[in-house]
């Protein structure tokens, strides 16, 4: 089975695009897919900004995204674009990094006049990087984003709409490798 990665690019330590990605590696993990998860912000922000790709830490991230078969780049929104703490990690691949993958753009954020951000400001990168498949994005509101005494949840629509995304994108990752159809868990 296909291996994916989700690369988050927010600073916030209580990151709404890091649940969000959390849900998605939960739904793709439910069918079967091995996934794992890299917050660009673990990172040693020195060795990041100086873009020291030999010290061990960005090694080992930029060798996982080497290895993986699938992306899911996941990004709040700030002025109209993605996260530069994801743009220093993106900076990072050579010029055909995402060569022949199958990349899930997404992105948080506060309005949906950033929903535009997908297509604007994200696939243009994704697609200089030679990615194999970029699928359709999806963009979540911060709001859908439900935080209390129990673990973060998304409102049913948000999650609806996202695991439909969720299930493309894995049928598409499947296409690419000749792999056979798993349901998608629930």
């Amino acid at each position: 089975m296909p291996q994916l990665l989700a690369i988050t690019g927010s600073p916030s330590l209580n990151s709404r695009t890091a649940v969000v990605a959390d849900h998605v590696l939960r739904r793709l993990s439910h069918a079967g897919f091995t996934t794992a998860h890299l917050s660009v912000r673990e990172l040693p922000a020195a060795d990041l900004l100086s873009a020291r790709r030999g010290e061990p830490e960005i090694r080992r991230a930029l060798e996982a995204v080497a290895e993986a078969d699938g992306l899911v780049i996941a990004t709040p929104v700030y002025k109209a674009a993605y996260s530069g703490l994801l743009k220093a990690f993106l900076d990072l691949l050579p010029q055909d990094g995402l060569a022949g993958k199958t990349v899930f753009p997404l992105a948080t954020g506060g309005s949906l006049a950033h929903v535009l951000t997908i297509d604007y400001a994200l696939r243009p990168v994704l697609a200089a990087l030679g990615a194999g498949h970029v699928t359709a994005g999806r963009f979540v509101l911060d709001s859908s984003v439900e935080r209390g005494a129990g673990p973060d949840r998304l409102r049913p629509e948000a999650e609806l709409d996202l695991f439909q995304a969720v299930d493309e994108f894995a049928g598409a990752l499947r296409a690419a490798h000749g792999t056979a159809a798993l349901s998608a868990a629930p």
